[in-house]
């Protein structure tokens, strides 16, 4: 088997060695690739050779940690002693005397930053899409390859603890500037030629912490500077992460331990953290879905097959709110040429300049030039004529929630486009098969549900019509990914998957607040089960009305279908603020007063709703709002709305915020065992109602042992 690492020796006596993992898209850290860097320590220790360059023959550097390895790990001591391994290489790597430098040409994330950090120096090209990082605590992991060893005598403890506990990326801008890269070069030959000089202008080279008078940047842990940050940040990780991630906790305790220890010590107490990261059931759910579902996903498991990739040059929008715009702001800076349409030109204008906004914040954080943003802003179209859609491969309303406006515009705009043309509603709630009743063909019809704010929110739900065809589909999905957003698919239903199931949290905490549960401990208990908005909260975002709305729509639709419907209790608490006028933030009013910058719960709903002397557990509290949830989602599975297990489990983290460390609403259900659930979902519904009861799926897999999730 060819090595993993190329070794090439040039006259000047530098010997490149350019990772190139056989097989692999991606180098990856594991035995193959540690073994190639354990040669190329080896022939460093030659004579003729006066120091080494670590590169990669790939497009990134390092993409990380080899995920399948370590799912396959079983036992505590695979883990550790995989660690330790890694390290001994890089302990060799960095104090055998001759200068290794980091050519890093790509992303260096993981696994791959902490090889860079092991060389004396780095470079990095000086790419906006080059990332640098320690993304592990997105995995519920903790850098095992020395990142809570090196970052912290590199940077110091505070720099370190915000790398690794916030996972975020860094440009390579950034890490310049941090101190964690040497400096940055234009090209790949630049690179080269900037690691040679270094290795030339260093013959002799020793970390920092391997000189005799090393001092941690800023202190170690038992600096007095360092021991005031020590005595806010677990209360500060405990706010943010209200201890769902044990990886945050591990990252610090590590870091802590680490800064009082010497550099083998601490690297020993890493690799302990890190098996116990390794071996939890929250890494074991977030590794599950973020990493397998989301490849999955975005490798199209979710598109139909056989169809030739398609790509959208020229996009319609119609409606220039916040959601049209945000469309438009996407697609354009994805390279397409979009035609924004509204009612008068006014409006059309307010919602180019809503993208030219973003672009300006961009342009000041450093992520894009002026010339980029002038370059994105051009593609936007603004007008009121519809005749501009001609041409458009894809035409996206986004207008308000109104079928008979919905109806008109879709007229309107299939009169201007072509037969291979798709037209697609951006309805949050309204089936995607009565809209496309207004459509001349129904066949090209599909429903393409972005989230606000768009410029964030990375899920794009799709929900194909009964009379969707395939080929519409497969260009939805491309152009969703062409835009850099996630796709999850599914098939048509009122309120669709996200919607649907989104809805029960929120009904469920208004629920509460009617039976006169404390709203305060409705709140705590929505954060404390790992949400990223409290139920009371969330709902004043979403506003009120709309939430009215939305039930009397489907009221009437259910009606006119000759069906029942039931009304969640929770809407009754909605419908009597209504009446109030409190209809949410953006009146400044409904559950919360809103002030600039602020929000305090409105003390009238002690009045509306007064505190019951008895108050449940929080723990009652918590089971029903994740439980509400997750049995809905099951259901959506049942009935078919759902295609897939990873669409269910990523479109809930993506789409409304379910608790990330529960790996999405049906691994959850999967975690606990279907069993359990279903034991505790009955208790829920024979002292909440009927909504609890578990779905007949659910019973089934009880009965059976089975699970969502195969993998």
């Amino acid at each position: 088997m060819p090595s993993a690492v190329n070794l090439h020796l040039g006259d000047d006596g530098i010997l490149v060695a350019a990772m190139d993992l056989p097989g692999r898209p991606l180098n990856v850290v594991g035995d193959a690739l540690m073994t190639g860097i354990a040669q190329a320590v080896e022939r460093l220790t030659e004579p003729a050779v006066k120091g080494l360059i670590l590169t990669s023959a790939k497009a990134d550097f390092c993409a990380g940690g080899d995920i399948d390895r370590m799912s396959r790990w079983t036992r505590p001591e695979e883990p550790f002693e995989a660690s330790l391994a890694m390290k001994r290489v890089l302990r060799q790597l960095e104090q055998q005397g001759k200068p290794v430098v980091a050519a890093i040409n790509g992303h260096a994330l993981g696994g791959g930053l902490e090889l860079a950090l092991a060389c004396h120096a780095r470079f990095a090209l000086a790419q906006p899409r080059l990332k640098l990082g320690q993304p592990e605590v997105k995995l519920g992991l903790l850098p095992g390859g020395g990142g809570t060893v090196r970052l912290p005598r590199l940077l110091g403890i505070q720099a370190a603890l915000q790398i690794c506990g916030e996972g975020a990326d860094l440009s390579p801008q950034k890490a310049l500037s941090l101190g964690l890269l040497t400096a940055l070069a234009p090209d790949r030959e630049a690179l080269m030629e900037q690691a040679r000089a270094w290795i030339a202008a260093h013959p002799q080279a020793a970390q920092p912490w391997d000189q005799p008078k090393f001092r941690f940047p800023g202190g170690d842990s038992r600096a007095p500077a360092v021991a005031q940050l020590w005595a806010i940040a677990p209360s500060i990780a405990a706010q943010k992460s209200q201890g769902n991630y044990p990886a945050v906790q591990h990252i610090m305790s590590s870091i802590f331990e680490g800064g009082l220890l010497g550099f083998d010590a601490a690297s020993v107490v890493e690799s302990r953290y890190f098996a116990a990261c390794v071996l939890s059931q929250v890494s074991r759910n977030m590794i599950a879905t973020l990493w397998y579902g989301l490849n999955a996903l975005k490798k199209g498991a979710s598109r139909p097959t056989g169809l030739a990739p398609a790509t959208v040059g020229r996009l319609g929008v119609l409606g220039a709110g916040m959601m049209g715009a945000g469309i438009a702001h996407a697609a354009a800076q994805a390279g397409i040429k979009v035609v924004l349409l509204d009612t008068t030109q006014e409006a059309a204008e307010r919602g180019k300049a809503h993208a030219q906004g973003l672009l300006d914040r961009a342009v000041k954080k450093g992520r894009r030039t002026a010339a980029q943003r002038d370059e994105q802003l051009a593609r936007i179209q603004p007008g009121t004529d519809y005749a501009l859609l001609a041409g458009c491969d894809l035409v996206i309303e986004a207008v308000f929630e109104d079928r008979a406006l919905k109806a008109e515009v879709t007229r309107r705009a299939e009169a201007a486009l072509g037969d291979g043309a798709v037209f697609a509603s951006n309805t949050s709630t309204l089936p995607i098969t009565g809209l496309a009743q207004a459509s001349s063909r129904p066949q090209r019809f599909i429903g393409l549900h972005f989230f606000s704010p768009v410029d964030r929110m990375p899920l794009v739900e799709i929900i194909v019509g009964r009379q969707t065809d395939d080929a519409t589909l497969a260009r939805a999905f491309d152009f969703v990914l062409q835009i850099g957003k996630t796709p999850i698919v599914v098939n048509d239903s009122r309120g669709f998957y996200t919607s649907r199931v989104f809805a029960t949290y929120v009904m469920e905490g208004l629920a509460m607040l009617a039976e006169g549960v404390h709203p305060r401990s409705i709140e705590a208990a929505g954060l404390q089960a790992g949400m990223p908005m409290p139920p009371l909260a969330l709902q004043d975002e979403v506003s009120l009305s709309l939430a009215l709305h939305v039930a009397d729509q489907t009221k009437t639709d259910l009606a006119a279908e000759g069906r029942p419907y039931t009304e969640h209790p929770g809407m009754a608490v909605v419908r009597r603020l209504c009446a109030l006028g409190r209809l949410g933030k953006k009146v400044g009013q409904g559950f919360y007063d809103w002030a600039e910058g602020d929000k305090a719960l409105w003390p009238g709903l002690a009045e509306l709703y007064p505190v019951a002397a008895q108050q449940p557990a929080q723990q009652e509290l918590m089971d029903r709002l994740m439980f509400a949830q997750a049995n809905e989602a099951a259901r959506c599975f049942e009935e078919g709305v759902l295609r897939t297990v990873d669409d269910a489990n990523i479109g809930s983290i993506f789409g409304w915020g379910f608790a990330p460390f529960h790996g999405g609403a049906l691994q959850f259900i999967d975690a606990m065992g279907a069993q359990a659930f279903v034991a505790r979902a009955r208790e829920l519904a024979a002292r909440h109602g009927a909504r609890f009861e578990p779905a007949a799926v659910l019973v089934q897999r009880a009965a059976s042992g089975k699970r969502f999730t195969q993998r």
